[in-house]
């Protein structure tokens, strides 16, 4: 014989809601045993969906400082990273504009002067100072 699967109505399932945030009902556990609920997490998902902030379950994050600590060092490390990111993009946009105003102006097709002098070109760029 098969697996028995239970389906609940939207009315049933907002009526235990209620009766648990009313008080009528103590826990999820006797919430389960008064309904003859099977399902171990099933109220549990009930009360995220239907529930008010106030029954549901709240996610309390307790640190130690120096975890504190390593997170602030954390982000501040990613600010850094992002800023020399978006600086080095910007270094690119300008050795690439740079290039193409050069090639324009002594009539040669960009793409052909990097090809030719691809390997001067990636020897020539050096990391600026102050970074």
């Amino acid at each position: 014989m098969g697996k028995e699967y239970i389906r609940y109505s939207e009315a049933f399932k907002r009526q235990v809601i209620q009766d648990l945030e009313s008080g009528k009902l103590r826990s999820l556990g006797h919430v389960r045993r008064v309904y003859g609920i099977r399902g171990s997490t099933t109220v549990e998902r009930w009360v995220k969906k239907y529930g008010s902030e106030a029954i549901q379950p709240k996610i309390i994050r307790v640190e130690t400082m120096k975890e504190r600590d390593e997170l602030k060092e954390a982000r501040k490390r990613i600010r850094d990273l992002e800023a020399a990111v978006a600086d080095a993009h910007i270094d690119y946009c300008l050795e690439k504009g740079y290039l193409q105003v050069a090639c324009e102006r002594m009539g040669v097709d960009m793409e052909n002067f990097k090809k030719k002098n691809a390997m001067t070109l990636s020897t020539a760029r050096k990391p600026r100072k102050g970074r």
